[in-house]
C-alpha cells in the first residue's frame, strides 16, 4: 500500500512539473531574447500585425500568431521575412533599420507564439500542372489574392512575390493552402478537411506550379499600403 502511494506521489509530482513547464512559469532559456523581442514588436509590427500578432490592426498586415503558420516556417524563415521584407508591400525590409540582434530577438519573441507542435502530411514531391493550377487559382485564390499573385490589402499576401517565393518553400505554400492558417480568412482547402474548398493533393500541387510560373509585376496594387 505504501509502495503505491508513493508512486501516485511520484506520478502527481510528475505531473505538476510538466505543467509547469508547459505554461512557462519559469520562463524559457530565451526569457530574455523574448522580453527585447517583445520591446521590437511593440515598437515596429504592432501597428500593422496587432497586439496579438492575429494581424488585428488598422494597417494591413498578415496573421503570424496562428499554429498552422509557425509550424510550418523555421525561425531561419521568420529570419528572412523580416530582414527582407517584401519591396512594394507593406511589409518593407528591416534589415537597415534593426540590428541582427533585434531582428532575433524579434524571431525568439514570434517563436514563442508556438503552443504546440503539429504533423502537416504533405506529398514527397510537389509538381503540378502549372496551366490547371491557373484555371484553379482562377476560381478559388483569385478572390483574395487578386490577379496573378498581386495580393489584395486585408485580404491577401502578395504570392508571386520575389521575395517570398525566394525564401519559402513549395512545402511550405502547399501547407498553407490544403491546411490554411486557423482563425483566419485562409481556410484549409484540402478535401476531407473543414474547408469550402475540397481540392486533391494534385490540385493543390498545381496550384502551387502555378504560383511558381508567374511572372512579378513590380506595379502595386492601388489599394496597397506604403511602407
Amino acid at each position: 500500500m505504501k509502495k503505491i502511494l508513493i508512486g501516485s506521489y511520484m506520478l502527481i509530482i510528475i505531473g505538476i512539473i510538466f505543467a509547469i513547464g508547459n505554461t512557462r512559469i519559469f520562463g524559457s532559456g530565451n526569457a530574455e531574447a523574448i522580453a527585447s523581442g517583445e520591446k521590437v514588436y511593440e515598437k515596429n509590427c504592432f501597428i500593422c500585425h496587432g497586439e496579438t500578432g492575429k494581424g488585428e490592426a488598422s494597417h494591413a498586415g498578415t496573421a503570424i500568431n496562428n499554429q498552422n503558420f509557425l509550424n510550418s516556417v523555421s525561425d531561419k524563415d521568420i529570419y528572412h521575412y523580416v530582414k527582407y521584407g517584401r519591396e512594394g508591400t507593406g511589409m518593407p525590409a528591416y534589415g537597415p533599420r534593426l540590428s541582427e540582434k533585434e531582428i532575433n530577438n524579434l524571431v525568439a519573441f514570434i517563436r514563442d507564439w508556438q503552443t504546440e507542435k503539429i504533423e502537416f502530411d504533405v506529398p514527397k514531391t510537389i509538381s503540378g500542372d502549372p496551366e490547371n493550377g491557373k484555371k484553379l487559382y482562377g476560381l478559388y485564390c483569385l478572390n483574395c489574392h487578386g490577379e496573378s499573385g498581386a495580393g489584395k490589402i486585408k485580404m491577401g499576401t502578395v504570392l508571386a512575390h520575389p521575395e517570398y517565393l525566394k525564401y519559402t518553400t513549395d512545402k511550405q505554400i502547399w501547407i498553407t493552402t490544403a491546411y490554411g492558417r486557423e482563425e483566419t480568412r485562409m481556410g484549409p482547402s484540402l478535401k476531407g478537411l473543414e474547408g469550402a474548398r475540397q481540392l486533391s493533393e494534385e490540385q493543390i500541387s498545381d496550384i502551387i506550379s502555378y504560383i511558381r510560373s508567374i511572372k512579378y509585376n513590380n506595379v502595386k496594387p492601388s489599394d496597397y499600403l506604403k511602407p
